[in-house]
């Protein structure tokens, strides 16, 4: 018997710190709404992406997006299926496409809001909130290529090098035939960063000699992927090379720090004593590139030179919980939620 209501996770209270059983109340909608108006689509969630930038969505403060509003479906990047179709849409019955879906089983959104997927050799489904996501293998791809500017033979060293975006960085900096240090929180991640993504050296932040063991190594570097800040952006600072680069993808060490609560940058002067070039950037900024992107990164998964890891969690009622594995760092690669297994699309 088809389900009479489904569910949806609203913005019930703005955290201060870590998510808590507080910040999203549990929603049950009549599954008779769900209807298509001109130029929309219904779609059946089947993954939905959890990434830090989340927890940024919540604040009430200005930022590259609209901050999701108290009463509000959180926000959140899926993968779906096209259930119903109104007038005047491209899209039909029966196909994937992802975007901006929500914290939900189900979402009717402007068909000019979602992207269709097309599936090309090598590919999977899940892989669309992966390497060929906008919030994983775009956002690494732009971040290194237009960003960084990553040339042959060059030095990069990339922080959370584990992560969704970080690992992918690692790769695609292999790919273009740069020496990588990754920077991870664990022996296990430290292992699987230089074992199975191929950086050239990776170091544990955690254990007291790594900047030694990084001078004796390393020494400096060319460019300075950035993505967590606090010590370890202070230290490379002091160890980029003169005009180096960094390309800022996100700071996740304060995304829980309340505003006027944060650290920031202490070796400040190091940007104007070493000429360092640092540029934030937003993936979105480079949409009208994303069919290159697709185009170069799915060849990369047809041949099978790319690792990809997920991290699957079942169920919209673990969202909270497991959204904050991405601050303890308890995650190992790409986090997912899964809604539903592919098939079967039907209301």
């Amino acid at each position: 018997m088809a389900p009479s209501s489904y569910t949806r996770l609203i913005l019930q209270e703005r955290p201060k710190g870590m998510i808590n059983a507080k910040t999203f109340r549990r929603d049950e909608a009549p599954v008779s709404e769900l209807s298509a108006g001109p130029g929309q689509v219904v779609v059946k969630m089947v993954y939905i992406s959890l990434d830090p930038t989340q927890r940024i969505w919540m604040r009430d403060e200005p930022s590259y997006l609209p901050p999701v509003q108290i009463g509000e479906v959180m926000r959140a990047i899926g993968v779906g299926a096209v259930v119903k179709v109104g007038p005047n849409t491209n899209l039909s019955p029966g196909d994937y496409v992802t975007g901006f879906l929500g914290l939900q089983e189900y979402a009717v959104v402007p068909a000019q809001q979602v992207h269709k997927i097309d599936l090309v050799p090598g590919t999977e489904l899940i892989d669309f909130l992966g390497p060929l996501g906008v919030s994983g293998g775009l956002t690494a791809y732009f971040g290194l290529f237009e960003v960084a500017k990553i040339k042959k033979g060059e030095t990069i060293v990339v922080s959370t090098a584990a992560g969704s975006v970080g690992s992918l960085v690692v790769q695609f900096a292999k790919q273009a035939g740069a020496r990588v240090v990754g920077i991870t929180g664990d022996d296990d991640k430290a292992r699987y960063v230089k074992n199975e993504l191929g950086a050239d050296i990776v170091y544990n932040y955690k254990k007291p000699s790594w900047k030694d063991q990084f001078d004796d190594q390393v020494g400096q570097a060319d460019v300075y992927f950035e993505n967590v800040g606090s010590d370890i952006t202070d230290f490379m600072l002091t160890r980029l090379k003169t005009f180096g680069r960094i390309a800022v993808c996100g700071v996740i060490s304060e995304y829980n720090v309340e505003e006027g609560q944060n650290v920031g940058i202490r070796n400040y002067i190091q940007i104007c004593l070493r000429r360092l070039r640092v540029q934030g950037f937003i993936v979105t900024d480079y949409a009208s590139k994303f069919p290159d992107a697709y185009k170069e990164i799915g060849s990369w998964l047809e041949s099978g030179s790319l690792e990809r890891e997920y991290h699957v969690v079942e169920g919209l009622e673990n969202a909270g919980d497991s959204l904050n594995l991405l601050f303890t760092g308890e995650n190992k690669g790409k986090l997912i939620l899964k809604v539903a297994e592919p098939g079967g699309e039907k209301v």
